[in-house]
């Protein structure tokens, strides 16, 4: 069974999360550094097919346009072009880091866990995947 794989893409960070085989349950993969995306994501699907790749697409709250959102785009277009028969969605990762940070919270790490970058970067693309799979564009 195929996976999917979330990217959250920074333009220093980039957090990943990945489904199960099954596509049900979407867990924190790694955080890596973005100019070794593609190159990540090309060995990744090797070693574990694809079924899609999901990209939190960067908008500000008036659904305008971020100093990231080009770079996003930039992304979509070269995964697009790299892996032509896998899906690439986007969705919106408004409000991503902050529930990271809540869920974090409630799920009782201390404030040093929460303020590690990583590893927000890592449940904000968690958050990106779980959001993917419940809506209708994953069926």
């Amino acid at each position: 069974m195929a996976r999917t794989l979330a990217i959250d893409y920074g333009h220093k960070r980039v957090g990943l999360a990945v489904t199960d085989p099954l596509g049900m349950i979407a867990t924190p993969l790694d955080t890596i550094h973005s100019k070794d995306l593609v190159a990540f994501v090309l060995a990744y699907h090797q070693r574990e097919p694809l079924r899609a790749i999901v990209v939190g697409m960067p908008r500000t709250l008036l659904n305008e346009p971020t100093d990231s959102t080009s770079a996003v785009v930039g992304l979509l277009r070269r995964l697009r072009r790299e892996l032509p028969d896998v899906p690439v969605h986007e969705m919106d990762e408004r409000f991503t880091s902050r529930l990271a940070k809540q869920a974090m919270l409630a799920g009782g790490l201390g404030r040093k866990a929460r303020q590690d970058k990583a590893m927000v970067d890592k449940v904000s693309a968690t958050i990106i995947l779980q959001s993917f799979l419940e809506s209708p564009l994953s069926q």
